[in-house]
Formats: structure tokens, sequence, C-alpha cells
């Protein structure tokens, strides 16, 4: 069944980086000197004088008192700033000479006393946001950027695959304003967008890895918080609720990524493989993709984390070198259009299993193996549960009539044929 990919959230602009803009971050405008306004001339105080008998003549009035005002009390501003632990109380006037009377500076308004509790966030944010690591890679002539997150003290590093990409090693910074450390990739899972990277465990001492939750315990409503590096930015947290769960997402191989939680946490390209944590700051997702309206490229509120179980499955697998093989049946699905359950086949692949074993465009496959299949969603979470090599058992509705077929599941291809 064709579905609609979700944009993955990676920063892969070579502007993205300071090397790449000598030196001036992207999303800070060009700066240009302030023209310089007229200093005034200041006096030391002159001592006083017994008022003269007859009357002087002052000079006339400015013909732009308050432009001339303006600039002297700009100086004050500025002469206070670089020297207001030196002085306490300047003397200056106006410029009508008849005017000129020696005042004090008003003193700031007073702040409110007493603190405030940090909210649930802030504590989730100290508490985790040391194990949130930027993650950079070189593809080319440009650099791509992404986020990652240590969770052991061995220096395990989880990301997305999209991030990492073909790369052997990437480039990590494990705090704001710190150096990039090299990394090895020790493995890539395009079918969940999983992949791991090592640290030296030197580098990462100190630091609290997260741990992982059990995501098939996440209820909607539920609170969320998402760290990351947001388009090149440093380190950034946002918050939200777990909108959804049990959604489906394209893999970046092309096949669908099951038991994906959604949020409304805002999260933006750059924070692709950072975590998604729930309130005691354990990780239920990694997230992955966000959804767009229109042409835009931005947060629309509905975002996608691959599920803490899937990472838990898979990151020992990776870690231990095993290339992870699926099973495969070799069709795709939509559900029926007449009334009924069951999951309709649109499409089988040539020569794969399903078509060895039977299967036709048009049938309506009702079960697999002893699984009740009510939808599309359900065939391929009925065959994930298999091996490559495994007979399974499927039964289709084939013009009115019921059939059951023998099938011999495949190996996953790397990409949807």
């Amino acid at each position: 069944m064709s579905r609609r990919r979700h944009p993955s959230l990676w920063t892969d602009r070579p502007d993205d980086w300071p090397e790449a803009r000598h030196g001036r971050r992207r999303e800070d405008p060009p700066t240009r000197p302030l023209p310089r306004e007229p200093s005034p001339r200041l006096r030391a105080p002159e001592p006083p004088v017994e008022p003269p008998t007859e009357r002087i003549p002052t000079e006339p009035p400015s013909r732009h008192p308050r432009r001339r005002r303006t600039a002297l009390a700009v100086g004050l501003v500025a002469l206070l700033a670089g020297t207001v632990g030196a002085v306490g109380v300047l003397a200056l006037g106006d410029d009508d000479p008849q005017r000129a009377t020696a005042t004090t500076v008003a003193p700031p308004l007073p702040a409110a006393g007493g603190t405030i509790a940090p909210s649930s966030d802030a504590r989730l944010y100290a508490q985790a946001n040391r194990a949130v690591v930027s993650v950079r890679v070189r593809s080319g002539s440009g650099v791509g950027s992404g986020t990652g997150f240590l969770i052991d003290r061995d220096g395990t590093v989880v990301t997305n695959s999209h991030v990492v990409g073909d790369a052997k090693t990437v480039q990590v910074r494990l705090d704001d304003g710190r150096d990039f450390v090299s990394a090895e990739v020790r493995g890539t899972d395009p079918s969940t967008d999983l992949a791991v990277v090592k640290l030296d465990a030197g580098d990462v001492a100190g630091i609290t890895p997260l741990q992982l939750a059990e995501s098939d315990t996440v209820k909607v409503g539920d609170r969320a918080l998402a760290i990351g590096y947001p388009l090149g930015l440093d380190r950034t947290a946002t918050s939200g609720i777990i909108s959804g769960i049990g959604r489906r997402i394209e893999a970046p191989n092309g096949f669908s990524i099951d038991k994906v939680i959604q949020t409304d946490a805002p999260i933006n390209p750059g924070n692709s493989g950072g975590p998604l944590l729930d309130a005691a700051g354990r990780v239920i997702g990694v997230n992955s993709q966000i959804a767009t309206a229109g042409g835009g490229g931005g947060n629309v509120g509905i975002g996608f984390a691959v599920p803490s179980d899937t990472v838990r499955q898979v990151v020992p697998r990776l870690l231990a070198g095993e290339k992870i093989d699926r099973a495969y049946l070799g069709v795709s699905t939509a559900d029926p259009l007449t009334a009924g359950v069951g999951a309709e086949v649109a499409t089988v692949v040539s020569g794969g299993p399903a078509d060895r074993g039977g299967v036709r465009r048009g049938d309506t496959i009702v079960r697999v193996g002893d699984q009740a299949i009510s939808g599309s969603d359900d065939v391929a979470a009925a065959i994930s549960g298999n091996r490559p090599g495994d007979q399974i058992e499927i039964r289709v509705r084939r013009n009115g009539d019921v059939r059951t077929l023998q099938v011999t599941l495949g190996t996953r291809p790397e990409t949807t044929p």
C-alpha cells in the first residue's frame, strides 16, 4: 500500500555550520555599527559663586532642544554602563544654562523577592540534558547534523539511521561549546531508522546515561519532553504530550515502522535521533519524522518517534555486529473498499514469497497464521513476528470463497521493490 512519507528531521545543509559561513551563525542577522551620537562634553563642577548683580544674557535657546536632550541622554546611558562601579552620582544638566541643576540618577525599580520551584520540565531537562549529544556527518562537500543520546557508560549512543547514512565515523559533541570528538558507527538498521554510534568510555566519564522505558505502557495524554539540536542551534528542550500511539511511518528504505509514538512537542530538522522522554526522564522514543502542511518544512505539532521497545530489541543486535534480516511476504495491501474486515491485496511482487504461494491481486487476506486480520496494518504486524524461511498459513477471500494458502517467507530486501 502506498503511504505518504513524512519529512525526516535532519538538517542537511552545509550553510548550517559556522565554518561554512566564515564564523557567523545563520540565524544571526548581519550586524552594522550604530551611528555615533555626538558625545556631550562633561565638566567638573565649579565652586559656587555669588550671583551677579546684573542680569547676564543667556545664549539663545536651541532650535532643536528635543534632539540635543536626546543626545545627552544617550551619552549618559553609555557612560553609566561603563563606569557604574566607580561613579555613584553624575551631574548632567540640560543644554539650557537657566535650567541646569544637579540631579541624582534614579534608582532602578525593585525586583520582586523570593524564588520559584523549578517546573517538572526544568527538572527533567536538568536531569537528562548532558546525555543528549550533537551528531555531525560529512557527506561529500556538505555537512549534516542530527542528535543522539547516551544509553550506557561505555559510550553507546543511539541516533537515527538516516542521520549517519553510509558513514563509518561521525563527529559527536558532548556539551555546548566543547570540541567535537570522533565516534565509530557500529551499525544501522534502515528498517527501523535506528543506528548505534560508539564513543570512548573516557569521553563520557561523569555523564549519566538515559534509561529506556517500556513504550507499550505509554498512553495518550502523557507528558513528553524532547531534547535535541534543531536547525543547528545548541541543545534545546521542547515539551508537549503524547498525541497518539500505534502510528505507522515509512522507514528510510521504504518499509513501514510500526507502533510509532505521536507527539505535539515541537521538533524540527536537526532533532532527528534525539530522545523523547516521559515524566520520569526515561526514553520512550527516538524522534524521527514530522508531518508538514503545504509547502513548508516546519513543525505543525505532529511529530513521530520510533518506540523505545524497538530500540531495546534492535540496539543489542547492532552492537553485536549482527545484520538484521526480517521476514518478507511481498505484497502491498489496503483496507477493503467494500464493507467487511481484512486487507485487500493491491500488488503482489512478481516472483516473491506471496506470488509463489498463490496470493493474487484482489484477494482479501483475513488471517495470517493464528492472527485475524481486521485491516491493512495487521498484515505487517503478523509477519514481523516471523523469520525468513518460516512457513505460514494465509487465509484469503477470493470471489466469495475462502482459501488457505501455504507461504514460505523470504528475506526483506534492502529497499522496497
